[in-house]
């Protein structure tokens, strides 16, 4: 099998289901999707230099890649089955029991925070803005097609997901937050204080 194929020349590429030019929404969405998933390995690629103390959430980073394959593949079909849909609402669901299990572990936060810190907490931020804009492309697409609204929700659970395992990152590897020093007191977390 070769790797060229000379058919995206002319500046389309296929989708499933048919053939679409290189920006159209569709691909901006399930693109932006694959670059997060190339910054959810790189984080995997930090944590396997770590000393075991992230096992827990490599685990969940390896299985969060193979969901956004998935997210990617619902916005890939230009007409599907909703019963052939991969990314179902449950699966935002289990990222808020992982979002909760990890904030546990997060000292209180009152105002914003800069991303920082560690490496890997760093990296993990970077993953939360790609998210974001992953989760845009897809709310850009939807506007004119029916997508899985799944997979909506998955990326919005997964940019908080993102936020607290990069503090998570940073508490156990004991660095401090960067707080942004401009920022009001925003959060105001009762069971913290």
């Amino acid at each position: 099998m070769g790797i060229y194929t000379r058919t995206g020349d002319e500046g389309q590429t296929s989708v499933i289901g048919g053939r679409v030019i290189k920006d159209d929404d569709r691909v901006e969405a399930y693109g932006t999707i694959d670059e997060l998933n190339c910054f959810v390995g790189q984080a995997i690629s930090f944590i396997d230099q770590a000393n075991g103390e992230f096992e827990d959430l490599r685990e969940h980073l390896l299985e969060i890649q193979q969901e956004l394959f998935d997210c990617g593949s619902d916005l890939a079909f230009v007409k599907i089955s909703e019963t052939k849909y991969k990314v179902r609402d449950e699966m935002a669901t289990r990222l808020e029991q992982w979002i909760d299990q990890y904030d546990e572990e997060n000292p209180k936060v009152e105002r914003f925070i800069l991303p920082g810190g560690s490496l890997l907490s760093s990296t993990l931020h970077v993953c939360r803005t790609v998210c974001r804009r992953a989760e845009r492309r897809a709310v850009t697409l939807g506007q004119h097609t029916d997508i899985n609204p799944s997979v909506r929700r998955y990326l919005n659970r997964l940019s908080d997901y993102f936020f607290v395992v990069a503090r998570t990152a940073n508490a156990r590897q004991q660095v401090a937050d960067i707080e942004y020093v401009r920022s009001k007191k925003v959060f105001r977390r009762k069971d913290k204080e």
